[in-house]
C-alpha cells in the first residue's frame, strides 16, 4: 500500500512538471498533437502507478520521450509552415460576411445546432449578428460580429481613456510580494505606510493591491483567519 502511494506521488510529480514544461495553454487550446501526447501520458502514467509489480522507470522514461517529442514538434511548427499546417491545420471560415458556408460545416462535421451552441458560447445568441466565425486549429470558435452589433468602445466617440496600466498584488495573505514592490520602485517602508492609513498592517491584510493610477486597495483578513 505505501509502496503504491510513493509511486503515485513520484509519478504525479512527474507528469506535473512534463506539463508545465508543455506550456500553459488550457485543454480546451490544445493543437492536435499536444492532446495526443497528453492523452498518452495520462496512460503511460496510469500502469505503473497501480502496478507495483511493472518498474517505475518503465512509465517515466516513456513520459520523457513524449516530452522530447512535443518539444520537437513545437520547434518544428515554429520553423516551418508547411509543417504547422500538417500537423495543426488551418482555420476554417465558418461564417463569411454573414453567410453560413454550408461546404465549410460539412467539411468539419459541423451541424448548424453545433454552430450556433459555440456561437452562444461566445455571448451571441442570434446567428443574423455575425460577419465571420472561425474555427480555429485548438477547436476554438473566434466569432466576429456585425460592425452595428458589436460593443461600443470609447474610440467610437473619440474618447481617449487614461493610461491604467496593470495591477500588482503587494500583498497576498500577509506576505509582502518583495518583487512587485521593486517593479513599481516602492520599498517595505512606504507600504506598510500606505496600509497604514486603511488602520492595518501588511501581516493582517488579505489583499494589497496597486494599479497603474496609484490607487491602493486593502482588505483585511477575517479574524478568526487570522487567528489560526
Amino acid at each position: 500500500m505505501l509502496i503504491t502511494l510513493i509511486r503515485t506521488i513520484i509519478l504525479y510529480i512527474i507528469v506535473l512538471v512534463v506539463m508545465r514544461l508543455m506550456g500553459k495553454r488550457e485543454i480546451g487550446q490544445l493543437q492536435p498533437f499536444e492532446l495526443a501526447i497528453s492523452i498518452m501520458i495520462a496512460d503511460l502514467a496510469s500502469i505503473p502507478m497501480t502496478d507495483v509489480g511493472i518498474p517505475i522507470t518503465n512509465g517515466i522514461i516513456p513520459i520523457l520521450g513524449l516530452l522530447v517529442m512535443h518539444l520537437l514538434i513545437s520547434l518544428i511548427n515554429i520553423k516551418s509552415i508547411k509543417a504547422r499546417e500538417l500537423l495543426c491545420g488551418r482555420p476554417t471560415i465558418l461564417i463569411y460576411r454573414g453567410k453560413i458556408d454550408e461546404e465549410a460545416l460539412k467539411k468539419e462535421r459541423f451541424t448548424v445546432n453545433e454552430l450556433e451552441e459555440r456561437l452562444r458560447g461566445n455571448n451571441v445568441f442570434n446567428i443574423g449578428d455575425v460577419e465571420y466565425a472561425i474555427l480555429e486549429t485548438s477547436g476554438q470558435v473566434t466569432v466576429i460580429q456585425k460592425p452595428n452589433k458589436r460593443t461600443t468602445i470609447p474610440e467610437d466617440f473619440n474618447i481617449m481613456p487614461e493610461y491604467e496600466g496593470i495591477p500588482y498584488d503587494l500583498v497576498v495573505d500577509g506576505k509582502i510580494m518583495q518583487e512587485n514592490l521593486q517593479k513599481i520602485g516602492k520599498n517595505e517602508a512606504w507600504l506598510r505606510k500606505a496600509v497604514s492609513e486603511f488602520k492595518t498592517t501588511p501581516e493582517k491584510a488579505l489583499i494589497v493591491t496597486y494599479d497603474g493610477k496609484g490607487q491602493i486597495f486593502c482588505q483585511e483578513k477575517d479574524e478568526k483567519e487570522r487567528k489560526k
